[in-house]
């Protein structure tokens, strides 16, 4: 076993099926209940530092137009641009990499939750995966797999599409909006045209990947989606950026 591999099984794959082994013990015994309380438990220790990048997103989301105004006076002059655009940033606190952060932490969980869903239908690992002091079922039997009408061991069509209806949303909450008049600019239009290929693209792909995995792991996504949709609709409303206040000037010269 690599050394990534026995780091991620010690503090994230065995905590995650053991807390999941736990959670399967409430009534009912029910795969998709268990994931929805694991997934909003996961979403609660991650807030932090999602709600720091969500307010970075929103920050960058509202100064876009003056950002825009940089790209437009140093449009000739490309080094000049990059330049004057990190220094807006730096005079206005922004790290636009911070959203970064929090998506480079949920690749690894959704990896490990993948193994973790696979395993968890059988008991066949349980005395691998579970410590010594982890209570659990002892019957297969006893587990249900069936949430909302969904066998969640198989995947399914319905719930991938709402996975990547979610993903589309998510995403557009975030995309700051561009001018018409913008959009005719060549740096602009190709900046609108990798920002429509991350909304409609992405979407795509997630329904795609979802379509070849168990049910479990696009309902995995579409809570934890529903939780940032969420998450993103309460920061943007309440953390609005005062223009007045932000610093538009820079030392470059053009």
């Amino acid at each position: 076993m690599t050394t990534i591999k026995l780091i991620l099984k010690i503090i994230l794959y065995k905590p995650l099926f053991n807390i999941f082994a736990v959670l399967l013990l409430l009534p009912g015994h029910n795969v998709g209940v268990t994931i929805v309380i694991l997934t909003i438990l996961i979403r609660l220790i991650l807030l932090p530092s999602t709600a720091n990048s969500t307010k970075m997103q929103k920050k960058l989301k509202d100064l876009q137009p003056e950002i825009d105004k940089i790209k437009e006076k140093y449009k000739d002059d490309q080094q000049a641009q990059a330049k004057a655009t990190m220094e807006f940033y730096q005079v206005n606190k922004i790290n636009p990499f911070s959203s970064c952060l929090p998506l480079l932490v949920q690749l690894p969980i959704l990896l490990v939750l993948y193994y973790v869903f696979r395993n968890v239908l059988t008991l066949d690992r349980y005395p691998e995966l579970l410590y010594s002091f982890t209570p659990h079922l002892t019957n297969p039997a006893d587990l249900h797999t069936i949430f909302l009408g969904i066998n969640l061991a198989n995947p399914s069509i319905p719930l991938a599409i709402i996975t990547g209806l979610l993903q589309f949303w998510q995403t557009k909450q975030i995309t700051p909006e561009m001018p018409k008049t913008q959009q005719k600019n060549n740096d602009n239009g190709l900046q609108s045209a990798l920002g429509n290929q991350m909304l409609y693209l992405m979407p795509i792909f997630t329904v795609i990947i979802a379509l070849k995995l168990p049910a479990a792991l696009p309902l995995y996504w579409c809570v934890t989606t529903l939780f940032m949709i969420g998450q993103q609709h309460f920061i943007f409303k309440n953390n609005k950026v005062d223009l007045k206040g932000v610093s538009v000037q820079v030392k470059t010269k053009s």
